[in-house]
């Protein structure tokens, strides 16, 4: 099914957009405040009730209000469902996760023979006073400290590398890995933190500020956020070296988070991405009401303030950003000889992979699991023999 409609979507998504930019930028609301948007915007972002999605409510509310733009936010239960929207065309960005570099890097789910190495395009990315992605576990399952999670329950989500992966850095940190636990299958992200709730899984991981959160804090299990002290560089390497786009971080905003805060991980979450076809009026003026409409929505959702334009990384973002991206941030001046340094390396990256995957396209076997192994290989190899960062150690 995944692979009719992304053979579909290819041949219409172009055409489809197209149409809904002619309509909607035709469409006048006032000389003040047509700010050259569609009269509709899709995006796909977590489920219901996640941070991403409340966000992206947030941020839509906003554009009604005061432009009478129409934000679509169309919820998937994971990396898959939500980029397959992207790629046929249903939405225009993606609100979302790692699942963008891994779709980027065509690994893990997306090393098939229908997905490929994705050329993607940052719009924005929101760094929070909370975390992207960290462990919290039942506060009555005797965990401390990351080593006590030998021989716990830990959630795996089905369709969801970016969770999963993330999950096994942080296990990393405590020289663990999913032989050392006992792994909870579970079908969406909300179903994992419902499985700690109901006594199915121990350990389950999240963004700090999760609103799901709050019912295992409510329930009679508990919440508690373990730490992942920045202090041994070595256990802070070890997961660096399997999600290098990961920083570390000192969090602040979540439940039972103390005022001084934790010491975690994060990356960009939500990340705002597009294909490298998106529209450039589209991406240029949504990115500028998104700036200049910050102080409306920045506390209108948990973690919503991190999409202040002060707290962009584009010297280590992991995947290049859309030229009218770029455009806007050079207007208002925050776009750095670094950022552009980082930028040409990202899509001499992304041509690499491309270039690969063209290649080995040519004489792939037909076996799914063949095609898989050997793509992996090959892609391995083409980044190894540029000098490329390959995160082969990681899939």
């Amino acid at each position: 099914m995944i692979s009719r409609a992304l053979a579909l979507g290819r041949t219409l998504s172009k055409t489809a957009l197209a149409l809904s930019l002619a309509v909607g930028i035709g469409v006048s609301l006032t000389a003040a405040e047509n700010p050259g948007l569609p009269r509709t915007i899709a995006w796909s972002a977590y489920p219901t009730g996640t941070g991403g999605y409340s966000q992206a409510v947030a941020i839509g509310s906003i554009m009604r209000r005061e432009y009478g733009v129409n934000l679509r936010v169309i919820p998937g239960r994971n990396d898959v469902s939500r980029l397959a929207t992207l790629l046929t065309g249903r939405v225009h960005f993606s609100a979302g996760g790692s699942e963008a570099v891994y779709a980027q890097e065509a690994v893990l789910n997306f090393s098939s023979r229908i997905w490929g190495p994705q050329p993607l395009r940052a719009l924005l990315s929101n760094f929070s006073e909370s975390c992207s992605f960290t462990l919290a576990t039942a506060a009555d399952a005797n965990i401390d400290i990351i080593a006590d999670i030998r021989g716990k329950r830990v959630t795996w989500v089905q369709g969801s590398p970016s969770l999963n992966n993330a999950l096994t850095a942080l296990l990393a940190y405590g020289n663990l890995t999913w032989d050392d636990v006992e792994r909870v299958e579970v079908g969406g992200y909300n179903a994992s933190i419902e499985a700690v709730i109901n006594n199915r899984a121990d350990v389950v991981g999240g963004a700090c500020n999760s609103p799901p959160f709050l019912r295992l804090e409510a329930s009679p299990r508990g919440l508690k956020f373990l730490t992942f002290p920045h202090s041994d560089l070595e256990a802070v390497q070890r997961t660096r070296s399997l999600l290098p786009w990961y920083v570390t971080h000192i969090a602040t905003e979540g439940p039972t988070l103390p005022p001084e805060g934790i010491e975690v991980f994060t990356s960009a979450y939500p990340l705002l991405v597009g294909m490298d076809s998106a529209d450039d009026t589209l991406v240029y003026n949504l990115v500028k009401v998104m700036h200049e409409q910050y102080d409306d929505y920045k506390d209108a959702a948990p973690g919503a303030g991190g999409w202040l334009i002060t707290r962009q990384k584009f010297e280590s973002a992991f995947i290049p950003y859309h030229p009218a991206a770029i455009r806007y941030f050079k207007e208002i001046g925050v776009w750095t000889d670094a950022a552009e340094v980082n930028q040409q390396a990202n899509l001499f990256r992304q041509k690499v992979l491309h270039d690969a995957w063209q290649a080995y396209s040519t004489i792939a076997p037909k076996d799914p699991q063949e095609f898989e192994a050997g793509w992996l290989a090959a892609r391995a190899k083409a980044l190894a023999d540029e000098g490329l960062l390959t995160l082969a150690e990681n899939i």
